[in-house]
């Protein structure tokens, strides 16, 4: 018999279309569960299944925060150069403009004025869309500037760090900026300013070793990656075994480098709360 003679009927149906848009539904990281995407975003970008914290927007973060309508953006003209003329795999001026493209910012930060619960505040969110939040000179002027109108305006600030670190491509300028805007903290400090560090995931590098630690409270959400250098680096570097839940949240918090471990539900209460205890 002739190998045509054996298909059977389903070899001849016509492929059916997937009434399913794709998209609709995502795999959770945390407990591996087929997760409504809808569901989820109304869920703040949380899994409702295991409580993970999926990485958000800085635009996103501050919808979250913000009461509405009251969000009022500061230093939105300040733009990136290339004053080295960094080039690795392409130049850091395309790399710029790609990366524009593709998150619709400027840069790795969004600054601004806003009320939270009534409770006037000054905030900066990283965008881990932007070069991963890296922090280059836009970044570290960013925060500066809002520091110094923090301090001129006398109301809280706020800082969302979500960054890999230091921005490798502007070299020495990027690791000015560690100094630049913990001398502006000091400053803001002196004349008795609330600075509330909010660390998400992830929170590395030079962002924190300069700003993210340097808050008078120091809050993460659960089990974000918090550090300096990568885990690898500091096991080949100490020659032991790290333990277990290392530079998460939680283990922060135990080690007292974290004040609290705060779910994205209960952020907005938690900023409301410790303003009013400052009696800013």
């Amino acid at each position: 018999m002739s190998q045509a003679t054996t298909r059977t009927w389903t070899d001849l149906r016509p492929a059916r279309r997937s009434t399913i848009p794709e998209g609709l539904w995502l795999r959770c990281p945390g407990c591996s569960q087929m997760i409504y995407r809808r569901q989820m975003e109304a869920n703040l970008h949380v899994c409702p299944e295991c409580g993970h914290h999926y990485r958000i927007s800085a635009t996103e973060r501050v919808r979250q925060l913000a009461d509405q309508g009251t969000f009022a953006p500061l230093f939105e003209e300040l733009r990136p150069g290339n004053p080295l003329g960094f080039v690795d795999l392409k130049s850091y001026a395309d790399r710029l403009r790609t990366e524009q493209a593709k998150s619709g910012r400027p840069d790795a930060i969004i600054a601004g004025e806003l009320f939270i619960k009534g409770r006037q505040a000054a905030i900066c969110c990283l965008d881990l869309a932007f070069m991963m939040g890296s922090m280059g000179s836009v970044v570290g002027e960013t925060i500066t500037r809002t520091i110094e109108h923090a301090t001129g305006r006398n109301i809280p600030l706020i800082i969302v760090s979500c960054s890999g670190g230091a921005r490798m491509q502007e070299s020495g300028l990027s690791l000015m900026q560690m100094a630049k805007t913990s001398a502006a903290l000091a400053r803001f400090h002196e004349v008795g300013g609330l600075f509330i560090s909010v660390l998400t995931d992830p929170t590395t590098g030079g962002v924190t070793a300069s700003f993210a630690m340097l808050g008078d409270v120091i809050l993460a959400e659960p089990d974000a990656l918090i550090g300096f250098a990568g885990p690898r680096v500091i096991q080949q570097t100490i020659r032991q075994e790290l333990p277990e839940g290392f530079q998460r949240s939680e283990f922060l918090k135990k080690c007292g480098l974290v004040d609290r471990v705060v779910p994205r539900d209960q952020l907005r209460s938690e900023l409301a709360r410790i303003i009013d205890y400052s009696g800013k």
